[in-house]
């Protein structure tokens, strides 16, 4: 009788695009991070919290290799591992925010590069405190359909960068808000955002100008500057990204979206961040799809981002 190895008999927990688990991500260049968390507070939209399992779920149709821009398998570059999801509890602000920090230090501090996926926009907060350990100088290119820089008390999604902005996390002067647009809930928020001190680029502004030129503004101040890419997947336009927490029409198209992801490349990303996919409101798992697609750019990037020498050969 033949004896089967356990990897030939067991399969493990689902993972971003079949990579193998690991908790510690020994040897490293990137690690994937589930982030399950949302504050519970939207009025009409709780869902978020499942995000990464329905990204993972989705990841199974994305392919890695990306002729003509990119025909290298990014995950076997970066030795990546998925680390599974940080343990949180939803609507408990305080614990879950001292557990997101402590799974994104270590993966930082073990010399790799965080991609995580939530959860809604507040865990970027806990991941910035996270990475300006290391990098003090961080600075934020952010992708999303509000600034989240609200005047409001208090840890939640609309308070992010506000917070991040007084706790010195962020340089916000030379750090970018994009895509911005309304309606919003308050009177106030871009000028609000600007007080803080970041540069806002609303979407209206960004298809007028159009988005190579604001690009080539990004690459000019962000170059050699650490960075982190936070992109909430309200950037798109809901008719491609229908199972988010706060639609908001007149987005980008799937295409554009991805292609400005590239034309970012060569800029010096330290960590990413994908969320606000609500699979409840979800249509096909088309948006956990097109995130788990945004993510496989962000490994791009990464790939990119780091110094040829340390890559194993395609």
């Amino acid at each position: 009788m033949t004896t089967r190895s356990d990897q030939e008999l067991f399969s493990g927990p689902v993972t971003y695009m079949g990579a193998p688990h690991a908790t510690r991500p020994v040897g490293s260049k990137a690690a994937i991070l589930g982030v399950p968390f949302d504050c519970g507070v939207h009025p009409v939209r709780i869902g978020s919290r499942l995000g990464p399992r329905a990204i993972r779920e989705q990841s199974a149709l994305v392919r890695p290799f990306h002729p003509p821009l990119a025909d290298f398998n990014p995950l076997t570059r970066l030795n990546l591992v998925d680390c599974g999801d940080v343990r949180v509890t939803p609507s408990l602000v305080g614990e879950s925010f001292a557990h997101i920090e402590e799974a994104a230090r270590r993966i930082v501090d073990a010399g790799a590069i965080p991609v995580t996926m939530g959860g809604d926009g507040s865990v970027t907060l806990p991941q910035l405190r996270a990475v300006h350990r290391k990098y003090a100088d961080l600075v934020v290119l952010h992708f999303d359909a509000h600034t989240d820089t609200y005047d409001m008390e208090g840890l939640n999604t609309a308070t992010t960068f506000t917070r991040a902005a007084e706790e010195g996390v962020v340089d916000p002067a030379n750090s970018f808000h994009i895509g911005a647009r309304g309606p919003v809930f308050m009177p106030g928020v871009f000028d609000h955002t600007r007080a803080c001190g970041y540069n806002l680029i609303p979407g209206v502004e960004m298809m007028k100008r159009g988005i190579p030129d604001v690009l080539a503004e990004v690459r000019e101040r962000l170059a050699g500057r650490p960075a982190y890419l936070c992109f909430d997947m309200d950037f798109f336009d809901p008719s491609c990204a229908p199972g988010v927490a706060t639609p908001t029409w007149g987005g980008v198209s799937a295409r554009e979206g991805l292609e400005l992801l590239q034309a970012l490349s060569g800029l010096n990303f330290v960590a990413f961040d994908v969320n606000t996919v609500s699979p409840p409101h979800d249509v096909g798992g088309m948006t956990a799809f097109l995130a788990g697609t945004v993510m496989l750019e962000c490994l791009f990037l990464a790939c990119a981002a780091i110094t040829p020498s340390n890559l194993p050969k395609p």
